[in-house]
């Protein structure tokens, strides 16, 4: 018999909780109107301390319920959820003491001068963290970038390695060396920083960027051997890619009077490995070309001077006097 009434208490607090909740709070707001209005030897501060009560708790154990739901889902490590519903209770713990405290003045207008005052103190002295966190929501909700992603964020180029609370990890490309390779350099970017800097993902649609590599010929090289060789060293070196993406390598031609003829090989590829994908298409053009040394060559600078003989008009050469 205990069993079921205890099911039925569930039931109907579970199907009606909202309901139940909206009338003690009603009943604690009428009651402290009531000892306001009339001469009975009501507590209406204490009355108003039990309303400001009831309704944090009430509005904190709804936005809990959603917020458990949606981190569970969305989060991309299940302590930093943890963690963040840990600083949640007790914020919404001090809250409620502090504003019952200041509602047993027994004044509404002086409760509402209170709490804007604390408001305005607790953001101006928790500003970064609460920036922070504000961040690693926004990161959670629009998702710009995940664990794994190459970003460029406040001028440093890096692998996501870890998103918390209150950092975002990277492991930084380039730093040590030239290009776009991991140096394994930690870095910690702050998260109260991301609302500033404008963010690039290489991955945020797709794992493939744009790449290419520039070679310039010489004006008497064989131009469509040199544009061969560079197609066939791009599409070698990314078969693999081609095959799931669909896309062909391509060229783009520029010339330029004073060193030669510029041709662009550009090809899809991996935004984590692209440095040693574009390494191993220079290094096959450069044996494609040493091969072919009499029909293309690569244009740099320098001088050459070139002897001819001067002729007369009827086509036998001069003889010096």
């Amino acid at each position: 018999m205990n069993s079921l009434v205890r099911k039925m208490l569930k039931t109907i607090l579970r199907r009606g909780g909202i309901l139940v909740q909206l009338l003690v709070i009603f009943g604690l707001l009428t009651l402290y109107l009531f000892a306001k209005e009339t001469s009975y030897k009501f507590d209406d501060s204490l009355l108003l301390a039990l309303f400001i009560l009831a309704s944090l708790w009430i509005g904190y154990v709804h936005i809990t319920v959603f917020l458990k739901n949606y981190f569970r889902k969305n989060a991309f490590k299940p302590e930093d959820a943890h963690q963040f519903l840990l600083f949640w209770r007790y914020g919404w713990l001090g809250a409620g003491i502090l504003f019952a405290l200041i509602s047993l003045s027994g004044s509404m207008g002086t409760l509402g001068i209170s709490a804007a005052f604390v408001g305005m103190i607790l953001g101006w002295s928790l500003q970064a963290p609460v920036t922070g966190i504000a961040a690693w929501i926004m990161v959670m909700v629009k998702r710009p970038f995940s664990i794994g992603d190459r970003i460029i964020v406040s001028g440093i180029t890096g692998d996501v390695m870890d998103i918390t609370m209150t950092h975002i990890v990277l492991n930084q490309v380039g730093g040590t060396v030239a290009g776009e390779e991991r140096s394994g350099r930690g870095v910690l970017i702050p998260n109260a920083t991301l609302f500033n800097p404008t963010i690039h993902n290489y991955t945020y649609e797709t794992k493939f960027v744009l790449d290419e590599v520039v070679v310039l010929t010489t004006f008497r090289s064989n131009f469509n051997l040199a544009k061969q060789i560079l197609l066939s060293a791009a599409e070698e070196a990314t078969q693999g890619i081609i095959q799931e993406t669909g896309t062909k390598p391509y060229t783009r031609v520029e010339i330029s009077p004073e060193h030669g003829i510029r041709i662009r090989i550009r090809f899809q590829t991996n935004a984590t490995d692209r440095q040693r994908i574009s390494s191993e298409i220079t290094e096959k053009i450069i044996e494609e070309f040493g091969k072919h040394y009499n029909q293309v060559e690569f244009s740099f600078p320098h001088t050459e001077v070139i002897y001819r003989p001067k002729y007369h008009d009827q086509g036998e050469p001069s003889t010096p006097a």
